[in-house]
Formats: structure tokens, C-alpha cells, sequence
């Protein structure tokens, strides 16, 4: 009985270090300035099945607290050149050119930090 504790014990340490399948190894943030945030967000929803389509496996949104024009994006591919891909999209372009995106944003790349 002890040592099934034991194994059982081993097998959830495992588990605990074993990322999903469908894990992000990369995360692109997007910030930027939008001139009205409903009809940028109808642009962003309508981009969906592009933005899939170009290699996006998650993708969040977040708002300033203090001006709800200020946009965060974040964007997870499996990898960085599919990231990378995805910056340099001319469909990713023009989509927020017509959404009313302001000046140039800041974007930059992350992937998980070793624990």
C-alpha cells in the first residue's frame, strides 16, 4: 500500500511538470491606440478566422483602466517564427489600418520563463 502512495505520489510531480499539448511557446503583446474602440473591436472579431489561419493557437484583450482606447493584445503561436510571420502580415496590417489603430504599436515577444 506504501508504495502505491509512492508511485501514486512520483506520477502527480510528473504530471505537475508536463505542459499541455496545446501550451503557447510563444506570446506576442500588441499595444496600441485605437480611435474607437467598438468599431476596432468589430475589425479584431471579423479577423478571427485570418488570424487562425496565420498560426494564432490564443489570443486575450485588455483595456486601460484609464482610457479604454488604449489597447494590450496578446497573441500565442507555437512558434516564433509563426509569431514573427504574423507580425510582418500584410493582411495583419491593413485590418488595423481600417480598425483605426493609431500611430505605431509596440509589440514584442515572450516565451515562458524556466522556474
Amino acid at each position: 500500500m506504501r508504495s502505491l502512495f509512492l508511485v501514486s505520489i512520483l506520477l502527480l510531480g510528473f504530471a505537475a511538470t508536463v505542459r499541455p499539448a496545446d501550451a503557447a511557446d510563444v506570446r506576442m503583446f500588441i499595444r496600441h491606440e485605437v480611435a474607437d474602440y467598438a468599431a476596432w473591436r468589430k475589425a479584431y472579431n471579423g479577423f478571427d478566422a485570418t488570424r487562425r489561419k496565420l498560426g494564432v493557437t490564443g489570443q486575450a484583450v485588455y483595456q486601460s483602466l484609464d482610457n479604454p482606447n488604449d489597447v494590450t493584445v496578446t497573441h500565442d503561436f507555437k512558434t516564433a517564427d509563426k509569431a514573427k510571420s504574423f507580425a510582418s502580415s500584410p493582411d495583419l496590417k491593413t485590418t488595423m489600418e481600417k480598425a483605426g489603430v493609431k500611430g505605431t504599436p509596440q509589440v514584442w515577444f515572450t516565451t515562458s520563463a524556466a522556474k
